[in-house]
């Protein structure tokens, strides 16, 4: 890896501005005296292991969780021991299989751009665990993260015992964004969405990004069972868009919006909304939509993120702004744009470094992997890919295999360390030697299977780190110790 060069990486600024006079809700209440003596919290190291170390869905095999693992009662009780702060912030929510995180993106890059102080909980993380929580597009402080988790902490023993890590995460962020009087907060669901903790927020609009067959053993062996859990977080009379969806996922959709009590609207059926894909010298390949809302619309514009797939969750932020800012002058049409264009979002189609070029992508199943094979031979060029591959062991793996396979001519097959539900790097070639009949290679980490792929490129060929946001975090952390040590 020693011939391998820096790619420059540019950091958006927050957006400018504070929120709109909106007060926040902060109690008086007394708390009781905590029956079980926790430790001080005082550096942000103890924070983070204070929160992480909790019983964590995340790094647990399916087979190990019991049928009662999920239920709100105990996040209720964390929250009102915090007196409430969800029940003082509006917020978008979001839920699907994929397609949240960039969703979530792009709204929070547009609204930002509108001078709106706005605050976003979305997961995974991929190097940090504070990328979990930002207000106006930067991570919640150091200072800041230790004082949430000493006070969550605290709220946990006297109400909560046995809070989750994401329990615990998500009533910092509702806290974080109470107490900084966002005008909104962009709730991406953890799992599911009827039983995520997320589910408790106070939405001024639910959006469903598009559904899958994923976590299968949790939500449901079909797709009209997963569908049912993620339409879980609509509300009565609250606004509901979803990208184009298969149709069993739509009719289950339409039937638990009507069964709630809101309307639910999907986009080029109900909203105005198409898309194209296209090339041109400025912009290269890319797509362009056209949205046609209630108060505004938006036509031939320019989607920020790469490939086809981006362009009906680009159609949901716009649904999303014309339903809650249609009115508002700040979101001028042409401000709008601008905000929108500025959208980054890391783990995604990311170019981490020049020489090789290593691209990093969390697509963590089936579809996803289907989608970055596309998105990859539409936007980037390469003599041939060798794609370093590893994934949990409760995906559906053949499928992933298969279509990493369509855009790799190499695979070597490796897990992230610090996963205890990654696939065995054996097991993986094992099963695509099988299936596929192809030699392969496995390596015992991040940094072995890179070295592997570095010596099998020649300079036009590219190498693509994939399967899972937990390998793309470690491959990040790997490439940014290994340039600091080049100095």
């Amino acid at each position: 890896m020693g011939h391998m060069a820096t790619t420059k990486s540019t950091k958006k600024p927050a957006a400018k501005g504070a929120g709109r006079g909106r007060t926040t809700s902060r109690g008086t209440k007394k708390t009781k005296t905590s029956p079980t003596k926790t430790p001080a919290i005082r550096t942000f190291k103890r924070a983070v292991a204070a929160v992480l170390d909790a019983p964590n869905v995340e790094r647990t095999r399916p087979n190990r969780l019991p049928k009662d693992a999920f239920f709100l009662d105990r996040m209720k009780a964390l929250l009102a021991a915090l007196d409430n702060p969800h029940q003082s912030v509006e917020a978008i929510h979001i839920a699907g299989s994929v397609g949240k995180g960039s969703t979530a993106a792009m709204l929070d890059s547009t609204m930002c751009g509108c001078g709106w102080a706005v605050g976003m909980f979305t997961s995974p993380h991929l190097t940090n665990v504070r990328e979990r929580i930002t207000l106006n597009g930067e991570m919640i402080s150091e200072a800041g993260f230790t004082s949430l988790a000493a006070r969550v902490t605290k709220a946990c023993a006297e109400a909560a015992p046995d809070a989750s890590f994401f329990e615990r995460i998500t009533a910092m962020a509702f806290l974080h964004f109470a107490e900084e009087a966002v005008d909104m907060a962009i709730m991406e669901t953890g799992l599911g969405g009827r039983l995520d903790t997320t589910n408790l927020c106070k939405p001024a609009v639910t959006l469903i990004t598009r559904i899958e067959l994923d976590h299968t053993h949790l939500l449901g062996s079909d797709l009209a069972s997963i569908a049912r859990e993620k339409a879980g977080i609509f509300k009565p009379g609250v606004p509901a868009f979803s990208v184009p969806q298969e149709p069993e996922v739509e009719a289950v959709l339409r039937e638990e919006a009507e069964r709630i009590g809101t309307t639910l609207k999907v986009l080029g059926k109900d909203v105005d909304f198409s898309s194209r894909f296209c090339v041109d010298d400025d912009r290269g390949a890319h797509a362009r939509i056209c949205f046609i809302g209630e108060h505004k619309q938006y036509m031939h514009l320019p989607v920020p993120l790469k490939g086809e797939h981006q362009a009906p969750n680009c159609g949901l932020a716009l649904a999303t702004i014309d339903t809650i800012g249609g009115t508002d002058p700040a979101f001028d049409e042409s401000i709008v744009y601008q905000g929108l264009s500025e959208t980054s979002i890391r783990g995604r189609m990311q170019l981490a470094w020049d020489r090789p070029r290593i691209l990093v992508d969390g697509a963590h199943n089936a579809a996803s992997m289907t989608t970055l094979m596309r998105c990859i031979g539409s936007h980037v060029p390469f003599d041939s890919m060798i794609c370093v591959f590893g994934c949990c062991d409760d995906k559906d793996i053949d499928g992933m295999l298969e279509n990493a396979a369509l855009g790799a001519d190499k695979l070597v097959f490796t897990k992230a360390s610090d996963q205890p539900r990654a696939a065995e790097p054996e097991v993986l070639a094992a099963r695509f030697s099988e299936s596929h009949g192809r030699t392969c290679q496995t390596a015992a980490n991040v940094k072995e299977a890179l070295e592997i792929a570095a010596r099998a490129a020649s300079r036009d060929d590219l190498i693509c780190v994939t399967g899972s946001f937990y390998l793309v975090g470690e491959t990040l952390d790997y490439l940014k110790e290994l340039q600091a040590h080049r100095g």
